[in-house]
């Protein structure tokens, strides 16, 4: 994908790659396969960094020249992610070592100071590159300390501050004003318009002039490299979708704020569940986003339906996602779990251990096209078919009476079953179950599901 990419035709580009760190994280959607981590107690370095060089080199070559790119990582790799950066940016590119609390100090922590932040590096591709001064808004306990003062004809707030210049050595800017000699910072044609206008003031003959600084006409407090207001995300947030890395929307608009205009590409290259998809369509950019997870895309297609209700196919275009049973069949399990519910339509379950036989949810037809009204997908509608996923060349006998017990302990009536194909014993019972009409089981090959994905 990044190869078909022209040569400088991004604007910024957002990098959250595998952090080199101990950790595993196939328990999100079961991807064995996406271990975003290497193998010894803090990750082999070299072995990381010979990862990341050639695709961020690539990322180098389809940024603008007039480009900004963000590398997001942790305390484990951030030394040697830094010398990376230098050799492929130049050191002189960059610019800001970004510290994001992303979390807080934990108490078990006895031996050494907790690590509770991430780095984020920011680099451009020359000297000529967008940038937007982001601010915060002042505190209430700051502008009731500084902003005291309160107009008496408008009711606005504001301080009073220095006109003095802070070099004594500006002759041209010496002179006498209401009765006070001194260096000012203005000429004395436009101290005296400001004076005119009601902004400068002498408290009291003989004390020096003063600027009147309106608290509304302020930007607020500018945003430096520590990022301490923008929480991460916690198990009870509205965002969170359960991935481990994921990043809350809020950083990412404040990199896509500052470093890129409307209409500007973004890209993501390791975008796991779509943040940075998210943040950008947000704020009216242009987007690109690369993940080696299927599941993964498929979560972020869903996503943006979610929120902005944009169409796969229509809005967006997925390409290059595995299609033929030859890639299926080697796929990690609980990912062929995910895909199989996916692409019958269903909402996989997001517990892969304890699930009781049951794998994902479809909700009928009568729900779905609640979608399309633009109402809540599910509310508090309890009516769905539950779906059991087998990877396996047939399904048998056994594997359809632990689906039936599934569908009744679940206290349905009905339920879809995937597999690659199914014995004839396997046949005879569903056959059976549906003849009794109690329980009515539906088997759904890989290459019927293949086919519906392919007809759309």
């Amino acid at each position: 994908m990044l190869n078909e990419i022209p040569d400088e035709s991004v604007d910024l580009i957002y990098l959250d790659p595998p952090f080199n760190s101990n950790r595993n994280y196939e328990v999100f959607w079961g991807d064995a396969a996406e271990k975003r981590a290497f193998n010894d107690r803090f990750g082999d370095a070299k072995a990381y960094i010979d990862y990341m060089k050639p695709r961020v080199a690539e990322l180098y070559r389809v940024l603008k020249n007039t480009g900004s790119f963000y590398y997001h990582c942790d305390w484990h790799a951030d030394s040697y992610v830094r010398v990376m950066l230098d050799e492929i940016f130049g050191a002189n590119y960059f610019h800001t070592h970004i510290i994001w609390k992303r979390t807080f100090a934990k108490g078990l922590s006895f031996k050494g100071f907790p690590n509770n932040h991430d780095t984020i590096f920011y680099y451009t591709k020359s000297d000529d590159f967008v940038f937007n001064r982001l601010y915060l808004p002042l505190s209430e306990e700051y502008t009731e300390e500084f902003y005291k003062n309160v107009d008496k004809e408008s009711g606005r707030r504001y301080q009073l501050t220095s006109l003095l210049n802070p070099s004594n050595n500006r002759p041209n800017l010496e002179y006498e004003f209401l009765g006070v000699k001194r260096v000012w910072r203005w000429t004395k044609e436009r101290m005296q318009r400001e004076y005119e206008a009601g902004n400068v003031i002498q408290t009291k003959p003989g004390n020096v002039p003063r600027y009147k600084r309106y608290l509304d006409e302020q930007e607020g407090v500018p945003i430096d490299s520590v990022w301490n207001d923008i929480h991460p995300l916690s198990a009870q947030s509205a965002e969170r979708l359960g991935y481990p890395t994921q990043k809350p929307v809020a950083l990412l608009e404040r990199i896509i704020e500052a470093s890129s205009n409307k209409g500007d590409i973004v890209l993501d290259a390791f975008c796991g569940c779509g943040t940075t998809l998210v943040a950008a369509q947000k704020l009216n950019r242009k987007w690109l986003g690369i993940d080696i997870s299927p599941t993964a895309c498929r979560v972020m297609s869903q996503r943006l339906w979610d929120i902005f209700k944009l169409d796969e196919g229509k809005d967006f275009a997925m390409v290059d996602l595995k299609k033929s049973e030859t890639e299926l069949r080697i796929l990690p399990h609980f990912e062929f779990q995910n895909w199989a519910c996916i692409a019958l339509g269903g909402i996989p379950n997001k517990i892969k251990t304890g699930d009781y036989g049951i794998d994902g949810k479809l909700y009928p037809i009568d729900v779905e096209k609640k979608k399309k009204t633009g109402t809540d997908l599910f509310g508090d509608a309890d009516i769905y078919y539950p779906i059991q996923v087998k990877q396996k060349d047939k399904a048998g006998r056994p594997d359809i009476d632990s689906f039936e017990t599934a569908i009744r302990r679940d206290g349905r009536k009905k339920g879809y079953f995937v597999s690659f194909d199914f014995t004839s014993d396997a046949i005879t019972e569903i056959k059976r179950l549906d003849k009794e009409g109690v329980i009515e089981i539906i088997p759904i090959t890989v290459k019927e599901l293949l086919r519906k994905e392919a007809l759309g």
